[in-house]
């Protein structure tokens, strides 16, 4: 709902925009000193608490060449790499134990919650990158406007300074996108495997739209109502898909 699709343009502000808007949204309880919905969904972020492990990467991968199929090795891996902060390779490793373990729906959930780590480092770098391009933007050489504007032409000077920016704030975006959509992919498992956990639901429900899923949270989220219909959000979530139903609605 929040997010506008990417496009080749010269002005990522308004894309940067949606996107800050989008990941402080008050119903997640940002700035509002509330204890919102997004208190439950945070705690997903850094799901292995980036602590220290008590088993070493070379300690499982020394197990796994041992055994290939040493399910739990893979997951020792994992946690290994995260707390190493590398949250590329322990996702990795949660992908092979999940699939030599296809019905642990903890370590599913540890996968969305290591995407969204993921995500997060992303969201970062495109606020970076997008503060780098405002700077860089403020400074012009000679007019861009008018007679003389258009005589000159493009200003190079500009366009060299904020291009590195620019092209930055569009790789972060699209990697942030790409590891909500995997994280989504990685709650709609979980769901399946436990269709009837309310929690499960209001966590696919935030990934989707933070992901851009409008249809996929709006279901979601009317599912979470059907398990947990007087739960003390309730009221909050049915005024909040209303409001994706309204937004998500072709304009003419």
């Amino acid at each position: 709902m929040f997010f506008m699709r990417l496009r080749r343009s010269t002005k990522p502000i308004f894309i940067f925009l949606a996107l800050v808007f989008a990941l402080s949204f008050v119903f997640l309880g940002v700035g509002s000193g509330s204890s919102g919905i997004g208190d439950l969904l945070r705690g997903n972020f850094h799901i292995f608490g980036g602590g220290s492990s008590s088993t070493s990467v070379s300690g499982a991968q020394n197990r796994i060449k041992k055994n290939p199929r040493d399910a739990a090795a893979y997951r020792d891996l994992a946690r290994a790499y995260e707390a190493k902060g590398d949250t590329t390779k322990a996702i990795a490793a949660l992908n092979t134990y999940a699939t030599l373990r296809p019905k642990d729906t903890t370590a599913l959930t540890e996968l969305a919650g290591t995407y969204l780590s993921q995500a997060d480092a992303a969201r970062q770098q495109a606020i970076a990158a997008q503060a780098a391009f405002s700077n860089s933007s403020l400074f012009t050489p000679y007019p861009t406007t008018g007679k003389l504007g258009a005589a000159l032409g493009q200003n190079p000077i500009t366009d060299a300074s904020t291009t590195p920016a620019r092209t930055a704030f569009t790789n972060a975006y699209g990697k942030m996108q790409t590891a909500y959509s995997a994280a989504v992919g990685a709650y709609k498992r979980v769901a399946a495997k436990t269709p009837n956990d309310p929690t499960v639901q209001l966590q696919l429900a935030s990934t989707a739209e933070s992901a851009n899923d409008t249809k996929t949270a709006i279901a979601a989220y009317k599912r979470f109502l059907r398990l947990a219909p007087d739960d003390p959000s309730a009221a909050q979530v049915k005024q909040h898909v209303k409001l994706l139903e309204s937004s998500s609605k072709p304009t003419r």
